[in-house]
C-alpha cells in the first residue's frame, strides 16, 4: 500500500466506527432511561461482566463508573464458574456486555443472578439473542458493519459498547450531582490529584517577607521596588486589606510612558482598579483557567472577607504540574 492509500484506509476505519456510534445515537430509547434508573435504584454494586474483546470493553466500563460516582466492579465470567461468582450478592446489578448476546460464560452467571434476584441490563449487539431475553433492560449497541474488511474482528462494534458504557456513565454522573470536588476524592494520585485536589492556599505566596503589597498612597518608587524584588505583581489594599487594586510590569511601564514625572506619583495612579482576585479555598486548576482567561501571570488571593491573604503566581502552578 501506498501513503496516500494507507491513509485512506485509516480514515475509512474511522468513518466506519463513527457511523457505528451514530446508529446507537439513533436508536437510544426508553430503554437507556430504564437502565439509569435501574443503576440509581441500586444499594449494591454493579458488577460488569464479558469475555473477550467484550470482556476488555467491560473492565472500562467498571473502571469508568467507578471513578465517577457509581460503585462498580469487573466480574471475569469464567472465573465466575471457579468461585468468582461469589462477588456477586443480593442487592447488586449486572450489566452484561456482549456483541453477540450468546456468551456461554454469561450465561453460566444466570442461575446464580436469578438465585440472588439479580437485576441484569445487557449491553449487546444483538438485543433478540439469549442474553437478552434474560435481560430485565437491553441497551442497544449494534452495528451495521466492523471496520475489519472481513466483517469480522470486533472494532466497530466495540468502540459502540464502549461508547454507549461512557454516556451511561455520565449521566449517572450527572444524576448523583457527582462533581469536580467528587472527582477528585477518588482521583488523589499524580497529575490529575494535583489537578484536582491542590487548592490556591496550597500554592500561594503568603510569607510578609514575599509578599508585594503597599497602599494606594504609597510612593510609587517603593512599588517599583517590590515588583522588581517580589515577582513582578503587587497587590494595592485598603485600610482592611481589602484588594483595590494590582500593579504590574506592565502597568508600570504604561504609566512610566505617559508621565515623565512618574515617579512622583502615588501607587494608586498607576493601579488596574479592576484587579481579578481568586479565592484561597478556590481549586488551583480554577486559578490557571482565570489566569489564563484574563492574560495575567498571578492574581491576589483573598478571604471569605474579601482580604488579602496571598499572591499566586502561574509559574509555581506550573512547578508544582497543576497546570
Amino acid at each position: 500500500m501506498t501513503t496516500d492509500n494507507m491513509i485512506a484506509r485509516a480514515a475509512e476505519v474511522l468513518r466506519v466506527e463513527s457511523r457505528g456510534i451514530e446508529g446507537v445515537v439513533d436508536r437510544l430509547d426508553e430503554r437507556f432511561v430504564a437502565a439509569v434508573e435501574r443503576i440509581l435504584a441500586t444499594p449494591g454494586r454493579i458488577v460488569v461482566s464479558g469475555i473477550g474483546k467484550s470482556g476488555l470493553v467491560a473492565r472500562k466500563i467498571a473502571s469508568t463508573l467507578a471513578s465517577t460516582g457509581t460503585p462498580a466492579l469487573f466480574l471475569h465470567p469464567a472465573e465466575g464458574a471457579h468461585g468468582d461468582v461469589g462477588m456477586l450478592v443480593r442487592g447488586d446489578l449486572l450489566l452484561a456486555v456482549s456483541k453477540s448476546g450468546e456468551s456461554v460464560e454469561l450465561a453460566g452467571l444466570m442461575p446464580a443472578v436469578k438465585r440472588l434476584e439479580i437485576p441484569v441490563i445487557v449491553l449487546t449487539g444483538e438485543p433478540d439473542s439469549t442474553l437478552g431475553r434474560h435481560a430485565d433492560v437491553v441497551l442497544d449497541a449494534g452495528v451495521d458493519v466492523e471496520a475489519c474488511p472481513h466483517d469480522l474482528a470486533p472494532t466497530a462494534s466495540t468502540t459502540a459498547a464502549l461508547a454507549l458504557g461512557d454516556a451511561l456513565a455520565i449521566v449517572l454522573l450527572e444524576q448523583r450531582g457527582f462533581g469536580a470536588e467528587d472527582f477528585a476524592r477518588l482521583h488523589p494520585g499524580g497529575h490529575l490529584g494535583r489537578r484536582l485536589l491542590w487548592r490556591v492556599s496550597d500554592a500561594m505566596v503568603s510569607d510578609p517577607d514575599e509578599l508585594a503589597v503597599l497602599g494606594p498612597e504609597a510612593a510609587l518608587a517603593e512599588g517599583m521596588k517590590q515588583i522588581a524584588h517580589r515577582r513582578g505583581t503587587l497587590a494595592v489594599v485598603d485600610e482592611t486589606r481589602r484588594v483595590i487594586g494590582v500593579l504590574t510590569a506592565g502597568d508600570l511601564t504604561r504609566f512610566a510612558d505617559s508621565r515623565p514625572d512618574f515617579l512622583e506619583h502615588p501607587v494608586v495612579d498607576a493601579m488596574n482598579p479592576s484587579p481579578h482576585l481568586i479565592a484561597a479555598d478556590a481549586l488551583a486548576v480554577e486559578a490557571v483557567h482565570a489566569m489564563e482567561k484574563h492574560g495575567v501571570m498571578a492574581l491576589p488571593v483573598v478571604n471569605g472577607n474579601a482580604e488579602l491573604v496571598g499572591i499566586v503566581h502561574l509559574h509555581d502552578l506550573l512547578r508544582q504540574g497543576v497546570a
